[in-house]
């Protein structure tokens, strides 16, 4: 870099960035411990497991524009929406976020150079790289015919497909997962820079503190469930068979103990990213952050007690149903605090609509919708009246994927100068997320109404009176799929051809803004000291010019 380029960026003569510094052959890539480089690993990773997914996706809706099944059979039907549903769930949804930003932004925001155990870093993404080859090698067998939920007795006596490969798959995978927690929670512990106490964390560090005693106290019950369904389909012991004593319903209830604590191991992180872009694009303050802050810790404790509201009609007690859907409706609370904050953070700010703000603004949106009609599935006659059918599949998809992707596609945009030093075409940016949030309500919202009118869901063949709902819903995800591959074409030409961004393009406050970017190897030149909190910005705005000499933490030269 010449002295005319690093003065115009800030930075010293001949500085160079974690991704030169490193080396640059595929072995200094494969064997590094620098936590941004293993972000860009899992990038390479989600991203090619989230297309894969959504090929199954493309197959099922391509299937379902018609009546009858005349482009898949019913077994090939089964076997699709598996793959995606196994793919996106293991693959992407619960490791995008944690994994890539994560990885990149945790040991910036809190002043640390490294995570605090690189060599386990680096392990998670051989261990997730290992799981994936398992679940691919399912696929090229054969397939797996028996939903993502594995449930028994279908995944251990009646199914013939290759259930074993597929359940090693997403059990190895689990190992990164807890591998993952494990790193950022002694990270968070131990690394802070001085002056970041625990209630001057950013919000986004809170929600990856929070995940992460998730995935290490639930992980290992989807881990010993699937171990469970190894031993019987393998080695014919007797646990869930109820022929010989065994109970199915065992499964459900040790499956969603940690499916339903994995849609916040989903969506915690989608509300850290949220915060921090809306505090910034809104020029304010975030609004209550003691109890976002609260909120956070509160879903993420009552979440591990609302399994059962899965299992209305699997014949548990009324009275058991009658606690479940009382404990449903608790962990709504924390959810819609942090909506309100959301708006309260908005109210009278200077508000910019970049691209990051509107990916946040349709996650809002997106989540507020899914979680009403999840209150609507807390009511056992409701749930009762439309479980196995379309209606489930969209308030699941609302939440997920509506919600979960939009923050993830948000963070990515927001981060970005950051993560590269290169910034993007911001008209394209904006059109990409105008047309995801259009795109994913074409393609879900019909399915409430498919399913509140009977739509069972998992079937290739339907009533023709469902055609109409069915095609505006195929229309929608070809409208979803444009909107899902357009940043991947503008971002790689950012990439490569994009021009260079500052080390604070957006006059964001926060540790992360106050080095390079891309960051060198070690983050900071010297240890940073955090003198005020994150987010004190004026009721009335302020400035750009302000941001940094008023209330950005200061770092010693």
């Amino acid at each position: 870099m010449s002295e005319a380029e690093a003065s115009a960026l800030g930075r010293e003569p001949g500085q160079t960035s974690f991704l030169s510094e490193g080396g640059t052959t595929l072995r200094s890539w494969l064997l590094t411990t620098d936590h941004k480089r293993i972000a860009f690993l899992y990038a390479a990773g989600i991203t090619f497991f989230f297309f894969l997914g959504g090929v199954a996706a493309v197959l099922m809706r391509a299937e379902l524009v018609t009546p009858p099944g005349d482009l898949l059979t019913a077994d090939e039907y089964n076997r699709a929406f598996t793959l995606h549903g196994v793919v996106m769930v293991w693959f992407f949804l619960v490791p995008s976020i944690p994994t890539t930003l994560g990885n990149f932004l945790l040991p910036l925001m809190i002043g640390a150079r490294e995570v605090a155990f690189p060599r386990l870093n680096l392990a998670s993404w051989y261990i997730y790289v290992g799981g994936g080859l398992l679940t691919l090698l399912s696929l090229l067998a054969g397939g797996v015919d028996t939903g993502w939920t594995f449930y028994t007795p279908f995944s251990t006596l009646y199914s013939n497909s290759y259930v074993l490969l597929a359940a090693a798959g997403v059990f190895v995978v689990g190992f990164s997962s807890i591998a993952t927690g494990i790193n950022f929670l002694a990270t968070i512990h131990l690394l802070r820079a001085k002056g970041m106490t625990w209630m001057r964390l950013p919000l986004f560090v809170w929600a990856m503190y929070t995940v992460s005693v998730v995935m290490v106290l639930a992980t290992p019950v989807l881990a010993m469930s699937l171990l469970l369904v190894f031993v019987e389909r393998a080695f014919d012991l007797p646990v869930f068979d109820p022929r010989a004593g065994g109970d199915p319903l065992l499964f459900q209830h040790l499956f969603w103990f940690y499916s339903h604590p994995a849609v916040y191991i989903m969506v915690l992180p989608a509300f850290g990213v949220v915060s921090e872009i809306i505090a910034c694009e809104a020029r304010r303050r975030v609004f209550g952050y003691d109890f976002m802050v609260y909120a956070m810790v509160a879903i993420a404790v009552v979440g591990f007690m609302v399994w059962g509201h899965h299992m209305f009609v699997s014949g548990q007690s009324p009275f058991a149903n009658l606690v479940f859907s009382f404990l449903s409706f608790v962990v709504a609370v924390p959810s819609a605090i942090k909506v309100f904050n959301w708006t309260g953070t908005l109210y009278r700010g200077q508000i910019r609509f970049s691209a990051p703000m509107l990916y946040a603004l349709g996650f809002v949106g997106l989540f507020t919708l899914g979680g009403l009609t999840g209150l609507m599935l807390a009511s056992v006659p409701i749930d009762v009246h439309v479980t196995d059918t379309y209606f489930v599949v969209a308030h699941f998809h609302y939440i997920m994927v509506g919600g979960s992707v939009s923050a993830f596609f948000g963070g990515l945009h927001f981060w970005w100068p950051k993560i590269t030093g290169r910034v993007y075409s911001e008209t394209l940016a904006k059109f990409a997320a105008v047309a995801m949030f259009f795109g994913f309500n074409f393609t879900f919202f019909p399915q409430f109404v498919m399913g509140y009118n009977g739509m069972p869901r998992r079937y290739h063949e339907y009533p023709p009176e469902f055609q109409v709902w069915h095609v505006m819903s195929s229309t929608g995800a070809v409208v979803l799929a444009f909107a899902y591959v357009w940043p991947l074409c503008y971002l790689t030409w950012s990439l490569i051809k994009g021009p260079r961004a500052g080390d604070n393009p957006h006059d964001a406050t926060g540790l992360e803004w106050q080095t390079s970017s891309p960051p060198p190897k070690n983050n900071f030149a010297s240890p940073p000291i955090v003198e005020v909190e994150p987010y004190r910005y004026h009721p009335e705005g302020f400035a750009p010019h302000e941001v940094e000499q008023t209330h950005a933490p200061q770092v010693p030269q």
